[in-house]
C-alpha cells in the first residue's frame, strides 16, 4: 500500500461510523456551480437541506466567502412545519450586485450551520463566474434618468468629472450622442470639464450626456448623465474702489512705497495690466505695495491693476490708480532699469549680457562711473559686472544641489558709484530667477526580471521599475504600461511608484513569461510643461509554476555502501525528484541523521565529508525535498542508510605468498535491488491464515490416520540471507579459507556473500530499516568501492 492508498485509507476510517457526534447536516450541497456574470439579483445559486436532530429552534445559517465583500446572500426556510427539523437554504445573488467575471471568475463560499445543542458543521461551495455574452454598462448610468455628477463651478478645466466604466476594458468605442454641450468624452470614457471651464457668474448648470458604449464585437448598451454644475462657496475677488489717485508731494528715491491697492477675496495676487511695460512703477505681487523703479522728481502716470485668484485667474477685478508725482531736488546719481528683476535658463551661456545700466548724473570724462556687484557668494560666483554689463560668469545649473539651497534665485545690489567730491552712488537691486529646462532623458534598467508565482491574487505587487532622471526634482517620473493591462498582459503600473501589479489570471502552463514595455515620462522638468522626455525599458515577468502535490522522488529509501577515502568530499548519491509540474524549482535539505556534519548537499548529490574514520559506521539521513513557497509549500522526506566502511581493513596474518598488486584507479559499482517488503498488517493477517491452516489440515491428519504417526513438521522458507550463509558455511573448510587470508586482488564483491573478506558491521541491517516498515515497495541502492 503507497502513501497514496494509507492516505486514503485514514480519510475513509475517519469518516467511517465511530463515535456517534451530534451535529447538524448539510444535504446536496453542489461542490461547484457556474453562474453567468449577466445574471441579475436574486438569481439562485445553489439550494441546500439542512437537517438537525433537535426540534427546539431554528439552525444557525452562516455564509462566508474569501472576499469580505461577496455578492452572495442566504434565505433559510422550514420545509417541514410541524417537526420543524429540515430547513431549506437557498444561496442567492445579493440585491444590487453585479458580476464581472474579468474582475472575478471564482469565489469560494463557505457554509456552516449549527442546530442548538449540536456541533457546528461546515461545507465549502466553488462559485465559477462565466463572461456573458451582452456589454452592460452600470445600473444608474443606463436607467431611465441617467446617472448624475455634480461639481462645483470654479473646478478646474478639464478636470475628469465621470468615468463610463469604472475600469474599461481594451476595445470599448463611446460616442456622444448630443453635441450641444461643453463638456468633453475620451475615448477612455472619462467625462472632462471644459477647456476653458466654467462660468462662474452663472447660476446652477446642468449639461445632459447621453452616451453609446460599442465593444468590438458588435455588443452595445448606452445610457446617460447629468452633470449639474453649483455656484461657488468661495468669495469672489474685487476692490474697495474701482478708482484711485495717490500724489507725492516731493522727490522719491528708488524702490520707495508709494502706495498700496487692497482687494477682497481668497488667493489674491495683483499685477499691472497697462501699461504692458510701467517706466516708474512696480507692484509686488503678493502684497498689492506699489513701489517706485528710480528716483523720481517729477511724473505722472496712470496704472490699471488687476487683482486674481491665483487658483482660479477667471476670478478677478480691475481697478484705475492715478499716481503724480510733485517736487524737485538737486539732480542725483540715477540708473535706468533702478531695479532689475528677470527669468534666466539654466541653458544660458557664461558671457552672456543679462542686462545693460543707462546711468546719468556723471558729467565729464567717459568712465568715470565704477560698477561692483554686492550680494552672497552663490550669486557673486554666477555673476558678474563688466562695466555697465551684468553677464553670466559661469554655467548655470538648476540641478545642483547648491541652486536649490538658495530656492533658485540669486540676489544681489549693483553698486554704480561716481567720481568726484563728495562721491556719488546709487545702488540698484536684481532678482534672477532660474527656471529650469528639461535638458535629460530618463534612464530605466533596462533588461529588468521579475518572478510571480501563478496563484498570484488580484493586486499582488509584482515588482518595482526604479526609473532615474537628472532633471530636477530628480526622479520626478510617471510610468505607463504599453498596450495597458488586458487578457494578454495580466498587468497593471502605478504611474506614480512605477509599481507592477497583477491584474488577470497567470497560468504558468500556457504562458511562462511575458515581455512587458514600459513608458518612463519625466514631469516638472521645464518651464513649458509640455516639454516632456521619455523613454522605454523592457521587463520580463516569469511566472513561476506552484507546485499542487508534494514532490515525488525514486526511490523514497535507498541503501548505500561506500568506501571511504581520503581527500577532497566523495559523492554518495543523487537524488531523482520531480515535482507535480515542470519547471518546478526543488530545494533539498538534510533534515536528521547528519551527526557531526560528516554529509553535505549540493543541489540533488549528497556529498560524504572524509574525516579518518576509524571504524565502520552507519548513518540514517532524512533528506526533506520541497518545492512551492508560503501557503503552497509542500515537500516530502527521502531515508538514505549509508555504509562507511573506512579505506584500509585489518587483514588478519596468513602463511601464505604476500603479492602485491599495483594500485589502480578506483571504480564504484551500483547494484539496484528490488526488495518488497510488505506492511505489518499483511504479515499479521498472513500468519492467523497459516495458523488457522496448519491446525486444520491437523485435525483433518489426524481423524483419517487415526495412528501413532507425529505429524510433519512445517518448514518455514528461510530468507536468501541464511540460505547464502548456510553455503558459505559448507565451503569454508576449502580453499575458499585459504583465498580469504589472501590480499584483496581489487576484483569487485558482494559485501552481503560470506565469502567477502571485509568485516561485517555489528550493527544489524534491520535496525536502519526499522522505521520503514509499511511501505509497499522500496529499491536499494547499494555501492562498493573497488580498486581496479
Amino acid at each position: 500500500m503507497g502513501m497514496h492508498g494509507r492516505l486514503t485509507f485514514l480519510l475513509l476510517s475517519l469518516c467511517a461510523p465511530g463515535t456517534f457526534v451530534r451535529a447538524a447536516a448539510l444535504l446536496d450541497l453542489p461542490c461547484m456551480v457556474t453562474l453567468s456574470e449577466d445574471a441579475v439579483p436574486g438569481t439562485s445559486v445553489a439550494e441546500v437541506t439542512v437537517s438537525c436532530s433537535n426540534t427546539s429552534d431554528s439552525p444557525n445559517v452562516t455564509l462566508h466567502g474569501t472576499e469580505p465583500s461577496h455578492p452572495f446572500s442566504l434565505i433559510t426556510s422550514s420545509t417541514d412545519p410541524m417537526a420543524n427539523t429540515t430547513f431549506q437554504v437557498e444561496v442567492t445573488l445579493r440585491a444590487g450586485a453585479e458580476l464581472n467575471a474579468h474582475w472575478m471568475n471564482m469565489y469560494t463560499l463557505t457554509l456552516r450551520a449549527t442546530c442548538p445543542g449540536e456541533d457546528e458543521v461546515e461545507k465549502q461551495l466553488f462559485v465559477w463566474v462565466k463572461g456573458g455574452q451582452v456589454l452592460h454598462c452600470n445600473a444608474p448610468f443606463t436607467s431611465t434618468a441617467g446617472d448624475v455628477v455634480r461639481v462645483l463651478a470654479d473646478v478646474a478645466p478639464r478636470t475628469p468629472l465621470y468615468a463610463v466604466m469604472p475600469q474599461p476594458l481594451g476595445g470599448l468605442t463611446f460616442r456622444l450622442r448630443n453635441h450641444n454641450t461643453p463638456l468633453v468624452l475620451t475615448d477612455q470614457g472619462l467625462v472632462l470639464a471644459p477647456a476653458g471651464g466654467f462660468d462662474p457668474s452663472k447660476g446652477t448648470q446642468t449639461f445632459r450626456l447621453e452616451i453609446e458604449v460599442m465593444d468590438s464585437k458588435g455588443h452595445n448598451c448606452s445610457g446617460a448623465v447629468s452633470v449639474e454644475v453649483l455656484p461657488s462657496c468661495r468669495p469672489c475677488v474685487s476692490f474697495l474702489e474701482p478708482q484711485q489717485a495717490v500724489t507725492v508731494p516731493g522727490v522719491i528715491g528708488p524702490l520707495e512705497v508709494v502706495t498700496q491697492v487692497r482687494a477682497s477675496g481668497d488667493n489674491v495676487r495683483y499685477a499691472i495690466l497697462a501699461p504692458t511695460a510701467p517706466t516708474f512703477f512696480t507692484i509686488d505681487e503678493m502684497t498689492g505695495k506699489i513701489h517706485s523703479t528710480r528716483q523720481l522728481e517729477v511724473a505722472q502716470e496712470q496704472l490699471l491693476v488687476q487683482a486674481y485668484n491665483a487658483l482660479h485667474p477667471d476670478d478677478h477685478a480691475t481697478t484705475i490708480l492715478n499716481i503724480t508725482v510733485q517736487g524737485t531736488d538737486q539732480q542725483e546719481l540715477s540708473c535706468v532699469p533702478a531695479i532689475f528683476v528677470s527669468q534666466v535658463p539654466e541653458t544660458e551661456l557664461p558671457g552672456s549680457t543679462l542686462v545693460t545700466l543707462r546711468c546719468t548724473g556723471c558729467e565729464g570724462a567717459e568712465g568715470c562711473l565704477r560698477y561692483a556687484l554686492e550680494g552672497p557668494p552663490a550669486s557673486r560666483s554666477h555673476f558678474r559686472m563688466e562695466g555697465p554689463q551684468l553677464q553670466v560668469s559661469t554655467t548655470l545649473d538648476y540641478d545642483s544641489k547648491a541652486v536649490a539651497t538658495v530656492g533658485f534665485q540669486f540676489t544681489a545690489t549693483i553698486v554704480v558709484t561716481a567720481g568726484g567730491q563728495p562721491p556719488r552712488s546709487t545702488r540698484v537691486p536684481m532678482l534672477v530667477t532660474l527656471t529650469p529646462v528639461n535638458e535629460f532623458t530618463p534612464v530605466c534598467p533596462n533588461g529588468t526580471t521579475f518572478t510571480v508565482p501563478e496563484t498570484a491574487a488580484f493586486g499582488s505587487a509584482v515588482g518595482l521599475i526604479a526609473g532615474t532622471d537628472r532633471d530636477y526634482p530628480p526622479d520626478s517620473l510617471e510610468y505607463s504600461l504599453e498596450g495597458g493591462p488586458g487578457p494578454e498582459q495580466p498587468f497593471s503600473i502605478d504611474v506614480h511608484t512605477g509599481e507592477i501589479r497583477v491584474v488577470g489570471p497567470l497560468d504558468s502552463r500556457q504562458r511562462k513569461s511575458y515581455r512587458l514595455t514600459v513608458r518612463l515620462t519625466d514631469t516638472r522638468n521645464d518651464l513649458d510643461p509640455a516639454k516632456q522626455r521619455s523613454c522605454l525599458c523592457a521587463v520580463t515577468v516569469h511566472v513561476q509554476a506552484v507546485l499542487d502535490q508534494a514532490p515525488v522522488c525514486i526511490p523514497e529509501v535507498q541503501e548505500l555502501w561506500i568506501i571511504a577515502r581520503s581527500g577532497s568530499r566523495q559523492p554518495v548519491t543523487r537524488l531523482a525528484c520531480q515535482g507535480s509540474r515542470d519547471g518546478t524549482t526543488l530545494t533539498y535539505n538534510i533534515a536528521g541523521g547528519n551527526e557531526d556534519g560528516r554529509f553535505q548537499l549540493e543541489g540533488n548529490t549528497v556529498l560524504y565529508l572524509p574525516n579518518n574514520l576509524p571504524e565502520p559506521r552507519t548513518f540514517v539521513l532524512l533528506v526533506e525535498v520541497s518545492g512551492g513557497s508560503g501557503t503552497s509549500r509542500h515537500s516530502t522526506v527521502v531515508a538514505l542508510v549509508v555504509h562507511i566502511t573506512p579505506r584500509s581493513t585489518p587483514v588478519p596474518p596468513s602463511t601464505t605468498t604476500q603479492r602485491t598488486t599495483p594500485l589502480k584507479e578506483r571504480l564504484v559499482v551500483t547494484r539496484v535491488e528490488a526488495v518488497w517488503r510488505p506492511p505489518a498488517w499483511f504479515v499479521a493477517v498472513l500468519t492467523v491464515s497459516g495458523a488457522l491452516l496448519l491446525a486444520t489440515l491437523g485435525c483433518m491428519a489426524r481423524s483419517l490416520l487415526c495412528s501413532n504417526r507425529v505429524p510433519g513438521k512445517l518448514l518455514l522458507g528461510k530468507s536468501p540471507w541464511d540460505v547464502v550463509e548456510q553455503k558459505g558455511d559448507e565451503g569454508e573448510p576449502g580453499s575458499s579459507h585459504a583465498s580469504s587470508m589472501e590480499q584483496f586482488d581489487g576484483r569487485a564483491q558482494d559485501p552481503a556473500l560470506p565469502c567477502s573478506s571485509a568485516p561485517r558491521s555489528s550493527w544489524s541491517e534491520a535496525e536502519p530499516l526499522a522505521f520503514l516498515t509499511g511501505r509497499k515497495s522500496e529499491l536499494v541502492h547499494r555501492q562498493v568501492g573497488v580498486t581496479r
